[in-house]
């Protein structure tokens, strides 16, 4: 655990990107805020490391399933043209996964999603009915 690590931490470092919807076997899962890719989650690993060639070969294997299952439920519950997979870690040396919808004809189609477009937040009421259509569809 790293003191100074938002995924470690959760709380108020958390707050400023995200809003958590639940753990899975083995990782914790945020909506991000920003909403400009309606369904963008953070899938984080549970444990503090920077990179998956850190995690034993079964970690990393439950790991992506359950990437997979978050991105079954976006697709399920939004039904985006493609899900966009980002793990980059420059910054935050903490394993996460963006897991970005993508919409033909919408906002950055064709190209690499923004990190933090910051252009699209959300009503509470209206982050609580994705959080939920991502619940209802987590199998």
């Amino acid at each position: 655990m790293d003191q100074n690590c938002a995924y470690c931490m959760e709380g108020e470092m958390v707050a400023k990107f995200g809003i958590k919807i639940c753990e899975l076997e083995t990782s914790k899962v945020y909506l991000f805020k920003e909403q400009s890719h309606k369904g963008r989650c953070i899938v984080a690993h549970k444990k503090h490391v920077g990179d998956m060639n850190e995690l034993t070969k079964e970690e990393r294997s439950a790991y992506f399933e359950d990437v997979a299952r978050v991105a079954r439920a976006i697709m399920k519950a939004f039904s985006p043209d493609k899900v966009n997979y980002g793990a980059y870690g420059d910054t935050g040396h903490h394993l996460h996964f963006h897991l970005v919808p993508k919409y033909q004809d919408e906002f950055e189609w064709g190209g690499v999603f923004a990190m933090n477009p910051d252009q699209k937040y959300l009503p509470d009421e209206e982050y609580a009915s994705i959080i939920k259509q991502i619940e209802t569809n987590l199998d």
